[in-house]
Formats: structure tokens, C-alpha cells, sequence
């Protein structure tokens, strides 16, 4: 069986370090915290799981810290985490058998990210990242900001999950990192000009964010699923910019780059929709599920392929008045989201119609 060492960077993490560790602890033979200058109680939660703690002088840089926490291990495997991240009781039993039953030959394993969910529970966002790499291939973390795993080799999918659970969050550290890097004359890589224009955007900054998605797109370097994401992000601030025509050519710039994403599908439906095209809107919410996803490190909002086309679907059927197709798809929205209002008062009014209907025949 494989051996594994857990490898994090955390600066204070007090109110979560402790809930993450408890869900790997047993799961690995080996537990590295690099600490970027805490000045709370993380060190002290930290030292009841491991003493092998290391200082690392906080340099604005994510991937200098990774791969230094990176040097610290000494098993065969490498594991990452952030601080609030956890493995729940599920995860923690498939990651067990993934443990047990991996084969030495395989260079990185991949673990579904779980970024948000439902009120029910469900999972409402996710992507695939490699969370598992052979320690003696020495991979890499590139960009100082929103880094990532350089790996190759002979790659696996796993069953496993990690969940994404924060507390807080410092909206300003990663803008603030991408401006000094600016300042002091450094160029962004095409990556990073696309991560910048999403901080740029999550400020409210939607005119300068337009001019960096478009030099990420103008680049032609960006990875195909960024590239999705960055036109769907020209469209968000698009409408928040008040400009429709160019909202409408985002959507449809991303059909250069694949075929009709479901994100894609339900926005072309709602356009349709606004205007009272009802059989235009319903092709294109139907075009939702259809969508088969082949690439699976890809960001994922499962929304747009589930319970949000139906709910749609539902509404305009009800507008062409075959309600027992509005009905259907009702059900089939409930089916994900059971306790929603908006579903929940559909299916009251359409009970009540096609049981009024029912009885004039």
C-alpha cells in the first residue's frame, strides 16, 4: 500500500485547521503545515496532529509556499488541502480504498472539488483537481496567484471528493497580489490575466474586467475551458453593464470553442424567453440536457443542467397552455430542489388546473 504525505500552507486558520485535520488525520501516514506567519492559534491546534510545522516567509506568492510545503514530504504521495477543506464521512472511505487499492504506476490521481451546494444538500458547483501526486516527480505549482499542478504521466480519476467549506474569506488578498504585480512592471501570463479579470469582476469593476477578459481571449492561449468561462464572464458583466447586444454575442462566442454548453443553453433560452419566443426558448432549455461532459477538470454548475431548465421549461409550457408538459417538468425540477417555493406553488396552481380541466371534459 502507498504511503502519503499531507502537505498544506495556512496562515490563521484557527477556526478550521482543527475540523480539516480531523477528517485526513487518519487518512495519511505523514502531516506537513508550512505557516506563512500566523499570529493566532493555528500552530498550537496544529502541533496536537503533527510537529513537522515549517516557517515559510510569506512572499506573495501561492506556488513558492506550495512547493516548499512540497519539499517537506517523505512519503510516496503527496496530498494538498487548504485549510477548510475536509474529506466528509463518505470521502473519507473511498479516499481508504482509493489508498488500499492504488497502483504505483499512476503519477497523479484527481479528486472532485466540492464548491458550494443547496439548501438540500445537493452540490451545486464542482471541478476536478489533481489533490494526489507521486512525491519522487517532483511536480510543480506555477502562478503566484489561483496556482495550479503541472503534472503529466499516467493520470487517474478518482471517486473521491473534497469538500470546500469556508468560514470567511479575504476578498482583497488575491486583487491586491495581481496589482502589485502590475505596479512593479511584471507582465501576467495569459492564466493569470483571466484570474485577474474575475477579481476585477467580483469587484464590481466591470468595464476594466471587459478590457483584461479580452486580452485573455484575444491571447489564443488559454485553456478551452477558461476560455468558456471568460466569455460567459464578458456576458455577466455585460448585463450588469446594461448592454444586451453584447451580452448575447459573449453567450454565443463560447460555441467557437465547443459544442452548446448548458450554461450556454440556458442563457440562450432565457433571451428567447424575455422576449415571449416561446418555442425558441423551449429548444434551447431543452439543448440543456443533452450536453455530455467529456472534460472533467472543467468547472461545473450543475444548476444549469438539472433543476433550472425544468423550472423553466415548466413556465413555458404554462404559457402555451399544455400543462401537462409544464407539470412534467415541474416534477422533475422538484426532484432536485423539493422544498423550493417557486416549484412548490407550480405544482399547487397546475394541480389545480388540470384538475378543473380534467373535469370539463
Amino acid at each position: 500500500m502507498i504511503t502519503i504525505s499531507l502537505c498544506m500552507i495556512v496562515k490563521n486558520e484557527e477556526e478550521v485547521i482543527g475540523r480539516c485535520l480531523d477528517s485526513v488525520c487518519e487518512l495519511v501516514d505523514e502531516i506537513n503545515i508550512v505557516d506563512t506567519g500566523s499570529d493566532d492559534r493555528t500552530k498550537e491546534i496544529v502541533n496536537k496532529y503533527t510537529n513537522r510545522i515549517f516557517d515559510f516567509q510569506w512572499i506573495d506568492d501561492f506556488s513558492a509556499a506550495r512547493n516548499f510545503s512540497f519539499q517537506q514530504a517523505t512519503m510516496d504521495y503527496v496530498l494538498w488541502l487548504d485549510a477548510d477543506d475536509v474529506f466528509t464521512a463518505e470521502d473519507q472511505e473511498k479516499f481508504k480504498l482509493l489508498k488500499q487499492s492504488l497502483q504505483p504506476t499512476i503519477d497523479a490521481v484527481s479528486m472532485n472539488y466540492h464548491l458550494s451546494f443547496d439548501h438540500e444538500g445537493n452540490v451545486t458547483s464542482l471541478l476536478r483537481r489533481y489533490r494526489l501526486v507521486k512525491k519522487v516527480n517532483e511536480f510543480k505549482w506555477i502562478g503566484a496567484v489561483h496556482e495550479f499542478l503541472s503534472v503529466s504521466g499516467n493520470l487517474f480519476d478518482s471517486d473521491v471528493a473534497v469538500t470546500h467549506s469556508p468560514l470567511s474569506h479575504d476578498s482583497e488578498r488575491n486583487i491586491t497580489i495581481y496589482k502589485k504585480l502590475l505596479a512593479s512592471g511584471k507582465t501576467l501570463s495569459p492564466r493569470d490575466t483571466f484570474y485577474y479579470a474575475n477579481e476585477l469582476m467580483d469587484h464590481s469593476d466591470f468595464e476594466t474586467a471587459v478590457l483584461y477578459y479580452e486580452e485573455f481571449l484575444d491571447s489564443k492561449l488559454g485553456w478551452i475551458e477558461d476560455n468558456i468561462r471568460a466569455c460567459f464572464r464578458l456576458a455577466d458583466c455585460y448585463h450588469k453593464l446594461n448592454d444586451k447586444n453584447k451580452e448575447l454575442s459573449s453567450t454565443l462566442r463560447t460555441l467557437a470553442y465547443d459544442v452548446p454548453r448548458p450554461e450556454a443553453c440556458c442563457r440562450l433560452g432565457y433571451y428567447f424567453m424575455e422576449q415571449f419566443k416561446n418555442h425558441e426558448a423551449i429548444h434551447w432549455y431543452s439543448q440543456a440536457f443533452l450536453y455530455e461532459n467529456h472534460q472533467q477538470i472543467g468547472f461545473q454548475n450543475t444548476s444549469f443542467s438539472t433543476w433550472l431548465p425544468n423550472l423553466q421549461l415548466c413556465v413555458l409550457y404554462d404559457r402555451l397552455k399544455q400543462y401537462d408538459k409544464a407539470y412534467h417538468h415541474n416534477e422533475l425540477a422538484r426532484k432536485y430542489k423539493p422544498n423550493n417555493d417557486s416549484i412548490m406553488k407550480n405544482k399547487t396552481y397546475l394541480d389545480e388546473v388540470i384538475k378543473n380541466n380534467q373535469e370539463k371534459i
